[in-house]
C-alpha cells in the first residue's frame, strides 16, 4: 500500500452511495423539532466525500456553495467531472486532510459534514480535522458527523480484527482486496463452524457473518478493512470535539427523535431523570445498543421560545417523495417494528398525495376535522421523514434557480445508466437532495428526453441498449433469455413507471 493512503483503503473504489443526512436542508426540521435555532447555510464542506455524489447533488440542487476533499484521486476525478458537468461551482479536491484543511483560499463554513470517515482515520488525521472545525466553522455553524459507536460494535469488534488480520497475514496481496476479503469471510465461517466459545457467548455473530457475505465487496473494503478502525463512545467523541466549541444539538436520524419506537416507557422515564444531556445520550446508547450515530453539533446552541418554535414549525415546507400507495404504515425502531395509526397517518398522507410542497401549518388546518392536533402532525412528519417517505422542501424560487444545474447532472447520470446500475440516484431541486431512481427508470427518462412518448417505445429503447452490451434481465432469480421475454418485462416495467413513478418525478422536477 502506498504511503499517500495513510492506512486507508485505496486500491478499490468506494461505492456510489448517496447520504441524505448530508443535505443541509434536512437540518432545519430536526433543529426546530428540538427547539433549537437553525442558522442559514451558504457555504458547506464535506471531508472525505468518496465518489462525491452527495456533494455534487447538494451543490446542484441548492444555492449552497460546496467545498470538499477526498484523497483518492480516482474518486476526486469523478467528483470534479460531475461538478464541471452541472456548473454548480462545487470546489472538490483530491488532497489529504492536512493539505486541504490548511489551504489559505477556503472560506469559513456554515456547515461541515463527515459521513463515516471519522471511524476509519488515524488520530493524527482526527487532530487535523478538529483544528479545521475549530478554525473554519462559523459561530452558529452546524457540524454533521456520523460514525461507528459503542456499545453496538463491542461484540463484533474482535471478529472484525480477525478478518483484517487474516487479510494481512494469510491473504495474498497479489490477488487484490476482493480476493482477500472473500478469503477472510470463508475463514471466519470455518472458524464459527467449530463452535468456539466466542460465538456461543455472542450467538448473533454467525448471522452477522452471513449478512456480510452478501454485501458489496467495495463497501466491505472501506467499512472493515482499513488500517484504522475505531468505533467511539459518544462521550469520547465529545471530548475530541471540545476544542471546537461545538455542542451536541440533536440526532440527524429523524427516527431517533421518536422515543415511542425506540424506548420502553420505563427507559424513557429513567432517561428523563438524568439532568445532563451528554450523559443522557451515553446512557441511551446502551438502551438501544447503538452501533452507528448520526449527530448534529452546533457552534453556539440557541434555544427557541415555545412561540418561536411553533411559528417556525408551521412554516416548514415538506413534500411526499414516495408514491402514496407505496407508503408503508410500518416503521422499524430500536424496539422492532411498529405500526402507525391509520386514523392519523392516512389523512396526512392524503393531503400530501399530489406531491406538491405543503407547510406543516397547512397540513394542520387540512386534517383538523379529523381530530388530529399539531403535535400529532409533527410526530407523523418526523417519522415519515425518517422512514424516507417525506422530505423537507425548499422555496419554489430556490428550486427554479437550481433546476438548470440538476437537469445537467441528471442528464449525465442517466447517460451513465446505459452501461451500469451503479448510480441509482437523481437530483431534485424541490428537496435539495437526491431521490432513488433505478437503472431502468433512468433509461425510461432518457428515452423520454429523446422524444419517445409512449411506454412501448421506452421499453424498446432500453432493450436496444441492453442488446448492444449483451445484457439480459434477471427476474425472480432467472435470466430472461429471449428478446421477446426481455421486451415483455421491460414493457410491464415501463407501463408501471408511466402510471406511478413518472408523475412523482415530474412533481419533484426530476422529469
Amino acid at each position: 500500500m502506498s504511503d499517500w493512503t495513510d492506512g486507508y483503503m485505496a486500491d478499490i473504489g468506494y461505492t456510489f452511495g448517496y447520504y441524505t443526512e448530508l443535505n443541509p436542508l434536512r437540518v432545519k426540521l430536526a433543529f426546530l423539532n428540538s427547539g433549537i435555532v437553525c442558522p442559514e447555510r451558504i457555504t458547506a464542506c464535506e471531508l472525505g466525500f468518496g465518489q462525491g455524489l452527495s456533494s455534487n447533488i447538494h451543490a446542484a440542487a441548492t444555492l449552497t456553495q460546496w467545498y470538499g476533499t477526498d484523497f483518492n484521486p480516482a474518486q476526486a476525478g469523478f467528483a470534479q467531472e460531475l461538478s464541471a458537468v452541472t456548473g454548480s461551482g462545487a470546489k472538490l479536491y483530491d488532497e489529504a486532510f492536512d493539505a486541504f484543511c490548511n489551504r489559505k483560499d477556503l472560506p469559513d463554513f456554515d456547515y461541515i459534514g463527515l459521513h463515516g470517515i471519522w471511524s476509519w482515520i488515524s488520530d493524527e488525521n482526527r487532530t487535523v480535522i478538529i483544528d479545521f472545525i475549530r478554525r473554519k466553522l462559523k459561530v452558529g455553524g452546524v457540524l454533521y458527523m456520523s460514525y461507528n459507536t459503542m456499545p453496538g460494535w463491542a461484540t463484533f469488534a474482535p471478529m472484525r480484527h480477525l478478518l483484517t488480520q487474516h487479510s494481512e497475514v494469510i491473504g495474498s496481496e497479489g490477488h487484490g482486496i476482493v480476493s482477500r476479503i472473500n478469503g477472510a469471510i470463508d475463514f471466519s465461517e470455518k472458524l464459527l463452524a467449530t463452535n468456539p466459545t466466542y460465538s456461543r457467548a455472542n450467538p448473533h455473530i454467525v448471522e452477522r457473518i452471513k449478512k456480510i457475505k452478501d454485501q458489496n465487496r467495495h463497501y466491505l473494503a472501506h467499512e472493515y478493512f482499513n488500517q484504522d478502525w475505531q468505533p467511539m463512545h459518544f462521550a469520547t467523541l465529545a471530548d475530541w470535539l471540545s476544542p471546537t466549541k461545538v455542542s451536541y444539538s440533536c440526532s440527524a436520524n429523524y427516527l431517533d427523535h421518536i422515543d415511542a419506537i425506540n424506548l420502553t416507557p420505563e427507559q424513557q422515564a429513567f432517561l428523563q431523570e438524568i439532568p445532563d444531556l451528554m450523559f443522557r445520550e451515553s446512557v441511551r446508547d446502551f438502551m438501544v445498543n447503538q452501533q452507528f450515530r448520526k449527530d448534529y453539533w452546533v457552534k453556539g446552541v440557541r434555544k427557541l421560545s415555545p412561540l418561536e418554535q411553533a411559528e417556525a414549525l408551521r412554516q416548514q415546507k415538506i413534500v411526499l417523495v414516495n408514491h402514496r400507495e407505496e407508503v408503508s404504515l410500518k416503521v422499524t425502531g430500536s424496539m422492532g417494528e411498529a405500526t402507525m395509526s391509520e386514523s392519523i397517518y392516512n389523512p396526512i398522507l392524503d393531503v400530501l398525495s399530489d406531491h406538491k410542497t405543503k407547510t406543516l401549518g397547512y397540513i394542520e388546518q387540512a386534517v383538523k376535522g379529523n381530530g388530529i392536533a399539531f403535535p400529532q402532525v409533527l410526530q407523523a412528519v418526523m417519522l415519515l421523514t425518517g422512514a424516507g417517505h417525506i422530505a423537507p422542501a425548499q422555496d419554489d424560487a430556490m428550486a427554479a434557480k437550481t433546476k438548470r444545474h440538476t437537469e445537467k447532472l441528471n442528464a449525465y447520470l442517466m447517460a451513465k445508466a446505459r452501461s451500469s446500475g451503479d448510480i441509482s440516484i437523481l437530483a431534485s431541486p424541490i428537496t435539495g437532495g437526491g431521490l432513488a431512481v433505478g437503472r431502468f427508470q433512468q433509461l425510461f427518462l432518457l428515452a423520454i428526453s429523446q422524444g419517445k412518448k409512449q411506454s412501448p417505445e421506452w421499453a424498446q429503447f432500453v432493450l436496444q441498449i441492453l442488446g448492444v452490451q449483451g445484457q439480459k434481465i434477471i427476474k425472480d432469480g432467472k435470466m430472461l433469455e429471449s428478446p421477446e421475454e426481455n421486451l415483455a418485462e421491460l414493457t410491464d416495467q415501463a407501463r408501471t413507471f408511466a402510471e406511478k413513478q413518472l408523475p412523482l418525478l415530474k412533481a419533484l422536477l426530476i422529469a
